[in-house]
């Protein structure tokens, strides 16, 4: 038996879905090793610790938790001291950060601190005889990599969207925690926190998002591809580089190689060709609809559907015909 570690990421006091996605991979590889006990750590501002029962219900067996003020906002330099002296007094056989914004700065950090590797971006875990296998996405996605990590303790981060939260109910076990150091002392101060009128869902997370490119002709007409992303309800917009570089949205919309990497359930692409830039960023998705009037695009190459049309005849057509059936469940 072996155990394993992950990060539990939260923010406004509040555990995001990438949390549970880590845990579940960490209960996947704990059961693959024998059946070991997976150890999660939850940092955060006070009350944080009344999560830690949700992360025992997708098979937390202790949830290390460390409340302090300096955990309010982000705070990779005291996250990433702490998960690394946890991964070396719980003799963790292996690591899970998600590979989130959040995760991408702190699984870099404890990789240093311990001197072994990192794979990122993982979509599947796996136990070999010693060896903990990790499938990458490589090459803008053409291919997917399998790497064998021997070292100890094998640190991945797996993608976002990628391993669904299973229930796998544990007694959980709360350890509280003294943080690394001060986690005030960091270097980066966050002074204040801003968010637009209306609170966006997060791409990482959203189940469903609707992306325009350069099809759309102009920044105005991406009120088409807002209005389908609405009318699906749990929908968050995104954009390919050229819009944003353009800056019809702004830079946190950019799915690709160079932006964000997300797999929703649905990806709704409006006037999208398909480089295989962006490619690199969606392709992983689980249903791909691709609306563009060029039937040579190669989004249309890994599309389970597409339309051949106009998008701005399409579009609204459909946005009329989602929101009738949603009207109709309700």
């Amino acid at each position: 038996m072996a155990n394993v570690f992950a990060f539990a990421e939260a923010r406004g006091g509040e555990l995001r879905k990438v949390a549970h996605e880590a845990v579940t991979a960490a209960r996947q590889l704990a059961d693959a090793t024998g059946g070991g006990e997976v150890h999660v750590l939850l940092v955060g501002p006070e009350g944080i610790a009344a999560t830690a029962d949700s992360l025992g219900a997708h098979g937390a067996d202790v949830v290390h938790v460390c409340e302090h003020a300096g955990f309010t906002h982000a705070n990779p330099e005291a996250a990433s001291a702490l998960a690394a002296e946890l991964l070396k007094r719980t003799g963790a056989r292996a690591g899970v950060f998600p590979a989130s914004s959040q995760g991408r700065d702190i699984a870099p950090r404890v990789a240093a601190k311990l001197g072994v590797g990192l794979v990122s971006d993982v979509t599947e875990v796996s136990v070999q005889g010693d060896a903990i296998l990790a499938k990458h996405p490589a090459y803008t996605g053409k291919v997917v990599a399998t790497l064998a990590i021997s070292g100890t303790p094998a640190l991945v981060a797996v993608r976002p969207n990628v391993f669904t939260p299973k229930p796998a109910p544990r007694t959980v076990r709360v350890e509280r925690e003294q943080p690394v150091g001060d986690p005030s002392a960091s270097r980066v101060v966050v002074k204040e926190t801003k968010t637009g009128s209306r609170a966006k869902l997060d791409l990482s997370e959203a189940p469903v998002i609707v992306s325009g490119g350069r099809g759309l002709k102009a920044a105005e007409n991406f009120k088409l591809v807002e209005d389908l992303a609405q009318a699906f309800g749990n929908a968050a917009v995104g954009a390919t580089r050229a819009v944003t570089d353009d800056g019809w949205r702004p830079h946190s919309d950019q799915i690709g190689q160079t932006g964000r990497v997300v797999s929703p359930d649905l990806y709704v692409a409006v006037g999208i060709s398909g480089a295989i830039q962006h490619l690199a960023g969606m392709r992983t998705s689980r249903t791909i609809v691709a609306i563009n009037k060029d039937k040579e695009a190669p989004i249309f190459k890994i599309a389970d559907y597409g339309i051949v049309g106009d998008v701005f005849e399409i579009v609204p057509a459909l946005t009329a015909a989602v929101q009738a059936a949603r009207n109709r469940k309700a």
